[in-house]
């Protein structure tokens, strides 16, 4: 089992950055693909970004493609995300997530990832 928190969320202005970390800690990080999530008010949690174990594949939904590059550092037990030319639309509570030991490839389904962290706010403003 691993346990999963968030951090680096805010209020940032359209057209700025953040970055997002998320630490990991229990079973070894680097068993787990990883993937990035977000939920905006009165919609459904949606596929970000996602990563292999060893950080070789990486997948992005179409929205977040060349603005949001994922990463992680095994040494350090830590997801990144890092979030640029931020726009409005981008503001939603973002959740790292970790799928079974098992897992592959990247799943882009949250019904593949068993363990959540508990999220940090973005809020762009215009």
């Amino acid at each position: 089992q691993v346990q999963l928190v968030e951090s680096g969320g805010g209020l940032v202005q359209a057209g700025g950055s953040l970055r997002l970390s998320c630490a990991a800690s229990g079973r070894t990080f680097s068993s787990y693909v990883m993937g990035w999530f977000r939920q905006a008010p009165g919609k459904e949690r949606e596929f970000v970004a996602g990563i292999t174990k060893t950080g070789g594949v990486k997948k992005y939904a179409d929205s977040v493609k060349g603005r949001f590059p994922i990463s992680r550092d095994n040494a350090k037990n830590t997801l990144y995300l890092q979030m640029s030319s931020l726009k409005p639309e981008d503001t939603a509570v973002y959740y790292c997530a970790a799928s079974p030991p098992e897992t592959i490839v990247v799943p882009t389904s949250a019904t593949a990832y068993d363990y959540w962290g508990q999220g940090t706010q973005v809020t762009v403003s215009s």
